[in-house]
């Protein structure tokens, strides 16, 4: 079996929302998460993180800290997690092949569009970032 690439998730706290994308086609029970894609060979997790919420949702951002990372419990992957600024531009729907639709959360509506939950360290860094 060939491994699965690790996928890197950009975790986007802008105007005290945090930017969730709806995929076209959910993995398993996954239907709204963070902007992410595949490491390609030669990127830093990092670098993934910017150039797929480039390519998702023409934000252009800034990788800040590693939150961590885990073998996501939907889709098996190897999955890392990373907080990025905003550097310029507006979000919108950049590749409609791939997004449905896009949303700035509030942190009391992540559970509507997240309902299973954050990983551990995601939650942590949104419950010290977003306003309650």
């Amino acid at each position: 079996m060939a491994e699965q690439p690790s996928v890197a998730a950009a975790v986007i706290v802008h105007g005290g929302r945090v930017l969730l994308v709806r995929r076209r086609v959910s993995e398993g029970s996954l239907s709204w998460q963070f902007p992410a894609g595949k490491v390609e060979p030669g990127e830093t997790r990092e670098d993934a993180a910017v150039r797929e919420t480039q390519e998702e949702t023409g934000l252009a951002v800034a990788a800040v800290t590693m939150l961590g990372e885990r073998v996501h419990p939907e889709t098996g992957r190897l999955m890392s997690y990373v907080t990025c600024d905003v550097v310029s531009s507006t979000a919108h729907i950049a590749a409609p092949d791939e997004l449905a639709e896009l949303a700035w959360a509030t942190r009391g509506e992540i559970p509507q569009y997240v309902p299973a939950g954050l990983f551990e360290p995601v939650r942590d860094y949104l419950d010290g970032t977003l306003p309650s």
